[in-house]
């Protein structure tokens, strides 16, 4: 089995990065985030609260939940893709991937994902940490706050200004403190990753330097 992991906080581009890797290898792609994400669209669905630990850990097990090698994520069947990414999910899915039980569930998904493919570029925050740590590659993409809620505005299509980058900004300022302080697999730097600082970097560029070291690590 092969896996190259890529963490990060929010808005840094792991997604995309990953998804070229996982494309121009010929490997499987996996969004553990899409994950979490689909958790949170079902409880939102199901009236489940945020801090409701017991009842989000039994809807985690409940899950006919679905990845796709090519990154399409089925619930009950159905194609979830974009549904799992509008903002009221976005709000919810850091709590809920704070509850340990949760997490259990979704690692050992994420590593079934991985024995069914083989080999598997998976992005996340605790992927070379937690799921993976003997990953064949990590590499852990960060950028300064700023600049990922302008990458983030330009994801949803928006034009950013000075109020709407302060406002993405603290947003994922609260995020990042959640998730680097949460109990269990917090978001963190694996010690054997290599840390790429993609604050003044075009996308090519990122793809271009993590595409270096995937090159050295494994063989396409």
């Amino acid at each position: 089995m092969g896996v190259i992991a890529i963490d990060g906080p929010a808005g840094v581009g792991k997604s995309t990065i990953a998804r070229q890797v996982a494309a121009k290898l010929g490997w499987a792609y996996l969004d553990s985030g899409a994950m979490y994400r689909v958790l949170a669209h079902a409880a939102r669905q199901a009236g489940v609260g945020g801090s409701d630990e017991a009842a989000l850990a039994a809807l985690a097990a409940s899950l006919d939940l679905v990845l796709e090698p090519g990154g399409r994520v089925l619930l009950d069947g159905q194609d979830v893709s974009e549904a799992i990414r509008t903002p009221e999910v976005t709000a919810l899915v850091s709590k809920v991937a704070a509850v340990g039980a949760v997490r259990q569930v979704m690692v050992a998904h994420q590593r079934r994902f991985a024995e069914r493919n083989e080999r598997v570029v998976a992005e996340g925050r605790d992927i070379g940490t937690v799921v993976f740590p003997d990953a064949d590659l990590k590499i852990f993409l960060d950028a300064e706050p700023s600049e990922r809620a302008r990458r983030r505005l330009a994801q949803a299509g928006e034009v950013p200004d000075g109020a709407d980058v302060a406002a993405v900004e603290a947003d994922l300022a609260v995020r990042d403190h959640r998730d680097r302080t949460r109990a269990v697999a917090p978001l963190a730097q694996a010690t054997d990753a290599e840390r790429i600082d993609t604050s003044q970097m075009t996308l090519r560029e990122v793809f271009d330097a993590v595409w270096v070291r995937v090159r050295s690590a494994v063989r396409p």
